[in-house]
């Protein structure tokens, strides 16, 4: 078996129903779903997430619920464990099924990262965390010199830290390499809806997920699993405003008000990132409404080695104005 099998990825931007066509994908093709979520990794971040564990009935499921909150959880921990995922479904001759729309975990799968040098370093992480970038990148300069040229993200904190952390381990900043094995074998579908109708849904879910118990789940975390308020301003949009709400720093109709637009807003960047995808020349077949029967019709011919038709849908070529 190589490296990666063939593999089905199910994406697009939030609130577009990809776990119920991934769900019905796995059922039909003998499949096991990896989540593609960085929030999904989390216990007791259910409602906020968009779990949905209801969905899945009997189809198994994967990179949901494997950390606490609170706890260190990253890129490098990530790939290790979904390559690792990935190949155990298919050594068991069933299908994997990737799921999510965390575009920065999702780009590194397509694209065959694999993270070289040490694990993260929690003391050293809240060490440099409180280092500004200037002082970051001074560091960076004294511990890998002669690497740097290959350094591309210097203005990116996130990445200098990491950076850091590999060079103090094996002299080098340069944290990832491109295998490019993933990519070749994948089918990836995007489920699209125009961008007004994407707005009514992530406006219908939001009211949904703060009358069924986000709240309370949010509140939760802080009281029950000691998670800082922080810290659940770190887990995005979600735990960020409910966190401020639960603080008294804004009242309910506000909290709501600027949680839906700051969605909307991530809905657009999800566009942008999706975009770029196919100016890279990663083949998304948008289905859409994701329906079953076209996804289903593709996913058919991928595995039998079929050529596959092309999206009837670009991006690209959709405009929407500011």
């Amino acid at each position: 078996m190589s490296f990666f099998p063939e593999t089905i990825v199910v994406t697009g931007p939030t609130a577009t129903g990809k776990t119920a066509l991934a769900v019905r994908l796995a059922e039909i093709f003998n499949g096991e779903i990896v989540s593609v979520d960085s929030r999904q990794v989390f216990r007791h971040m259910d409602v906020g997430s968009g779990k949905d564990l209801a969905e899945y009935g009997s189809v198994p499921y994967h990179l949901i619920d494997v950390a606490d909150p609170g706890t260190p959880y990253d890129l490098f921990t990530y790939l290790e464990q979904a390559q690792a995922a990935i190949r155990n479904i298919a050594s068991r001759g069933r299908l994997p099924i990737l799921c999510g729309g965390t575009t920065m975990y999702l780009d590194a799968l397509l694209r065959g990262y694999a993270l070289q040098g040490a694990p993260p370093d929690a003391a050293l992480r809240q060490e440099l965390d409180q280092l500004p970038l200037a002082e970051l990148n001074k560091k960076l300069d004294e511990l890998a010199p002669a690497d740097l040229a290959e350094f591309k993200d210097r203005c990116n904190p996130l990445r200098v830290r990491r950076a850091i952390e590999n060079a103090l381990s094996c002299g080098r900043c340069g944290c990832v390499k491109n295998s490019g094995a993933l990519l070749a074998n994948s089918l990836i579908i995007g489920v699209y809806f125009p961008r007004p109708e994407v707005h009514k849904r992530v406006e219908i879910r939001l009211d949904e997920r703060l009358k069924n118990g986000m709240i309370e789940e949010i509140k939760a975390l802080h009281d029950v699993h000691n998670v800082s308020f922080e810290a659940l301003d770190r887990y995005g949009l979600e735990y960020r405003y409910v966190a401020r709400y639960l603080q008294g720093l804004m009242d309910y109709q506000t909290m709501r008000n600027t949680l839906l637009y700051s969605i909307r807003k991530f809905v657009k960047r999800q566009d942008i990132w999706f975009r770029k995808m196919e100016r890279e020349n990663i083949n998304i077949h948008w289905i859409p409404r994701g329906d079953i029967n076209e996804a289903g019709e593709l996913v058919r011919k991928f595995l039998a080695h079929q050529e596959l038709p092309p999206s009837p849908i670009k991006l690209s070529e959709i405009f929407y104005g500011k």
